[in-house]
């Protein structure tokens, strides 16, 4: 069991991360045709506008929340007056709305691929299980929810700072699994399945993340005329 822990929370995660930005430039390089989000609205747009706000609303909060609560070094909340209590609520609650509207989102849109037909015909199979997957990974994390908040009532951040301080050793090139060792279950069911999306990134639509638009917020802007018919 402690080669099988060593080597999941030790291991891959430089594996996935490889895979995430190795596979992402060679499909870039070699399959640019495919690289898009293969939007299924044209298709449909039942339930389509309503699931995709939720579900991308969802992941970004997550995505930013996971950032900012991780990987920011436990000395500057401190230095800015956060507590660890502060912190760990903070966390609670924004992993409680952000992971809800993430799950409610995917399993619209996950259920949306295999019952319509339409749209089922014009999905490939990575399609539909990218989406179940976020989900069950929504799911997870959901479920550590009431563990975090009976530490947080009992006054103990321990776990939260142990993820903390794990990430950060996988970041800084110096991994200790044995920080992650004693901590519940759920946790790392979580955070197996949160590492393994960047391993399957390449092989699906999410690789349109890397091309979002984000000077579409800076653009100037675009001066409309009617056209006058005389």
């Amino acid at each position: 069991m402690d080669f099988l822990h060593n080597f999941i929370f030790g291991v891959y995660p430089y594996i996935a991360t490889t895979v995430f930005l190795l596979g992402s430039w060679i499909r870039f390089d070699h399959e640019q045709y495919t690289w898009k989000s293969d939007s299924s609205q044209l298709l449909s747009k039942s339930g389509m506008r309503f699931a995709s706000n939720f579900f991308h609303y969802g992941v970004l909060g997550l995505f930013l929340g996971h950032v900012a609560g991780l990987l920011t070094p436990h000395a500057v909340f401190l230095a800015l007056g956060v507590s660890d209590m502060a912190h760990q609520w903070l966390a609670i609650v924004a992993g409680t709305l952000f992971g809800g509207a993430c799950l409610l989102g995917a399993v619209v849109l996950w259920l949306r691929r295999l019952a319509n037909t339409r749209v089922r015909a014009a999905s490939r199979w990575m399609d539909i299980n990218i989406l179940g997957w976020l989900a069950l990974t929504a799911a997870a994390g959901l479920f550590t929810i009431p563990f975090s908040i009976q530490h947080a009532n009992a006054g103990n951040a321990e776990t939260m700072i142990r993820l903390a301080n794990w990430v950060q050793s996988i970041l800084y090139l110096h991994p200790d699994p044995s920080l992650v060792k004693e901590v519940d279950p759920a946790y790392k069911f979580h955070m197996f399945l949160g590492m393994s999306v960047f391993l399957f990134f390449p092989f699906t639509r999410l690789v349109h993340i890397w091309s979002a638009p984000f000077g579409y917020l800076a653009r100037a802007y675009q001066i409309v005329r009617a056209k006058r018919v005389h």
